[in-house]
């Protein structure tokens, strides 16, 4: 099993060309899954039975429906594989289905909130070559809704200031390009006029000549540094609710709904390739509801 599964990884690496942290998701969910089959006295692919794969997913009970829903979806794709590979006659996850889970609602920062965190993020002015990379960085994300993956992995060829335009590189190295606004613009502008390459020259080696955002010793900005970043700004602007990357994702999402934005466009700006997917950003505050009502029913005053 476990020599099938990494010629599975290496498979969804070179043949569909899937991100690394996806790789590295399928890898640590299938190792678990492995290790609850020798557990149970099943070594072979061909000796799995659907009533295994039902007792891995109720193994999973203290997790969460999401983390238990992805940890499947990695089964699936393996005994698809398996089956592919001629290694057993039948797939037998099929028909084995996740626990639904609840219709939680994302983190999202109101407007002011946004705009306070952002204001957060450079607090010595121009003078602060790190504070100028955390407020490109953070007007970045919220300007283009990008994955924090997404961030990190930006070149300096991926961007286009003088059309507003960024190209991203989003889930299985799908491109698309998202526009920039006019405040991220400037902040970028700000930032690779001169605090990049003040940055650059902190390097002990050779420097990072292609990543846009880098670290304090002129390397390419690591995901766990961009939690750090968004995290202080937070703390300086008085956010007091946990924040983390993807919280300026679901606020641009949600602040484009509430703006107008249909949500086909929404769903091509943030790479989503459902729009199921997409459509929970279509959901009304409470406060909204209220107002509606207020104004809209006719015994409401």
């Amino acid at each position: 099993m476990d020599e099938l599964v990494e010629r599975f990884l290496a498979y969804i690496d070179v043949e569909r060309g899937l991100a690394k942290s996806t790789i590295a998701a399928y890898r640590s969910d299938l190792r678990r899954y492995t290790a609850w089959l020798a557990k149970n006295g099943v070594s072979a692919p061909d000796a799995i039975a659907r009533g295994h794969v039902e007792g891995f997913v109720a193994s999973l009970a203290d997790e969460s429906a999401r983390s238990r829903a992805r940890r499947l979806a990695a089964v699936h794709e393996l005994h698809r594989f398996i089956v592919a590979e001629g290694k057993a006659p039948a797939d037998v996850s099929e028909g084995v289905k996740a626990p639904k889970s609840l219709d939680t609602l994302p983190d999202v920062l109101t407007i002011d909130e946004v705009k306070a965190l952002l204001d957060a993020a450079s607090p010595q002015g121009d003078d602060d070559a790190v504070g100028l990379r955390d407020k490109a960085l953070l007007e970045f994300m919220y300007a283009t809704g990008c994955r924090v993956s997404e961030a990190v992995g930006a070149d300096l060829a991926d961007l286009d200031l003088e059309a507003h335009v960024a190209r991203l590189m989003g889930k299985g190295s799908k491109q698309r390009l998202v526009p920039i606004g006019s405040y991220a613009c400037a902040a970028l502008h700000d930032y690779l006029a001169g605090a990049r390459t003040a940055l650059m020259e902190r390097a002990k080696r050779a420097p990072e000549l292609r990543a846009v955002f880098l670290n304090k010793r002129g390397r390419r900005l690591s995901r766990q540094s961009v939690w750090e970043i968004v995290k202080l700004a937070g703390r300086r602007a008085g956010i007091t609710r946990p924040l983390h990357p993807h919280t300026l994702r679901h606020s641009y999402a949600t602040h484009l709904i509430q703006g107008g934005a249909d949500v086909r466009s929404v769903q091509e700006l943030l790479g989503h390739a459902s729009v199921t997917t997409t459509q929970i950003y279509t959901h009304v505050s409470p406060q909204t509801l209220i107002e509606t009502y207020i104004t809209s029913h006719p015994r409401a005053r």
